[in-house]
């Protein structure tokens, strides 16, 4: 079974962000990673749009010179730390498709686990998440929906041999920018996720899978086996 880990292949701590100063030792590695650490702290405290140098400095116990070394301006700490949220969804979107699952909808079922627990785990993920909302003025962050489609689409192909064309594509993508807006508004309040929310994201989430991927084989099942009225 092919590994679906989504991870770049750097050591675990060394950042796989665009910074002005790439480390390539191991105490620079970590201090990226402390400052992005305190990036995040900032962003949970008083929010994206009061994020600074100065107070990623202060929070991480650096000099401002240490954090213009790394990051050119408080942009460059915000995609980096958005680049680091999406290779932790990566990660742990990759780790649950590596175990086994029995059916096409355990697997997305484990998939869309993965993704509420990393808004409930991931620091500034709540309000930042991958940076698709960040204004960085002519560069925009490309849209990590269709990242996931290929890779699910990938996994499902591989497992069950369902072959995904241009239609059943575009409902994929569909499902899993439908069920990431619906899990945003479900913590835009809620530390916890509105469970609300975060049902009819499931829901929405499925009908768009089932045009994706067919009817699963216990439901089809269940239907031809009820009587005819």
């Amino acid at each position: 079974m092919r590994q679906y880990v989504l991870m770049s292949d750097r050591p675990v701590g060394q950042p796989s962000v665009t910074v002005r100063h790439e480390p390539v030792q191991a105490r620079a590695a970590q201090r990226v990673e402390a400052l992005l650490d305190a990036a995040a702290g900032v962003v949970v405290e008083h929010g994206i749009e009061h994020l600074t140098t100065a107070l990623v400095a202060e929070r991480a116990g650096a000099s401002i010179g240490t954090v213009y070394r790394y990051f050119p301006d408080r942009v460059a700490v915000l995609v980096a730390l958005a680049e680091r949220n999406l290779e932790r969804m990566r990660y742990a979107v990759g780790r649950v498709l590596a175990q086994p699952h029995s059916s096409w909808t355990d697997a997305t079922d484990a998939v869309i686990g993965a993704m509420i627990d990393t808004f409930r785990e991931v620091p500034s993920f709540r309000s930042l998440r991958t940076g698709e909302g960040l204004d960085l003025g002519p560069v925009a962050r490309q849209p990590v929906a269709p990242l996931f489609a290929e890779v699910i689409a990938a996994y499902v192909a591989e497992r069950w041999s369902i072959d995904v064309d241009e239609a059943r594509h575009a409902d994929l993508v569909l499902a899993i920018g439908t069920l990431d807006a619906l899990v945003t508004y479900a913590f835009l309040h809620d530390p916890h996720g509105d469970p609300r929310y975060l049902e009819l994201g499931r829901a929405c989430a499925m009908h768009h899978l089932v045009n994706a991927f067919g009817e699963p084989e216990d439901r089809s099942r269940n239907a031809e086996s009820e009587p005819v009225t």
